[in-house]
């Protein structure tokens, strides 16, 4: 079935990322806690966190766009209801909702 496989396929490429950004956040956390933190090394590591933060959350995204190709315009509907976004239409094939 393609659904688990995408699934793994997603955790292979977001459970490392995730490991990334908690080290970077314990670095900063450590930075800051043994009073070595300074301007540059504050911006280098929050610039990082935010880096990964990114390609993670894009990641996980682009399997959620992904699954509009596999499932039918009933499940797209299911899928929208169940993650709580309201009027099915605009999860269909990444369209923005109606104002």
């Amino acid at each position: 079935m393609l659904l688990p496989r995408t699934r793994d396929a997603m955790k292979a490429e977001a459970v490392p990322l995730g490991e990334r950004l908690i080290q970077q956040e314990a670095e900063l956390d450590r930075l800051f806690a043994t009073r070595a933190v300074q301007r540059a090394s504050l911006e280098a590591a929050t610039a990082a966190i935010c880096a990964t933060q990114g390609v993670l959350r894009a990641t996980h995204l682009r399997y959620h766009l992904a699954m509009m190709d596999v499932l039918t315009s009933e499940q797209v509907g299911r899928y929208a209801d169940l993650r709580g976004y309201g009027a099915r239409s605009h999860v269909q094939h990444g369209s923005p909702p109606e104002h």
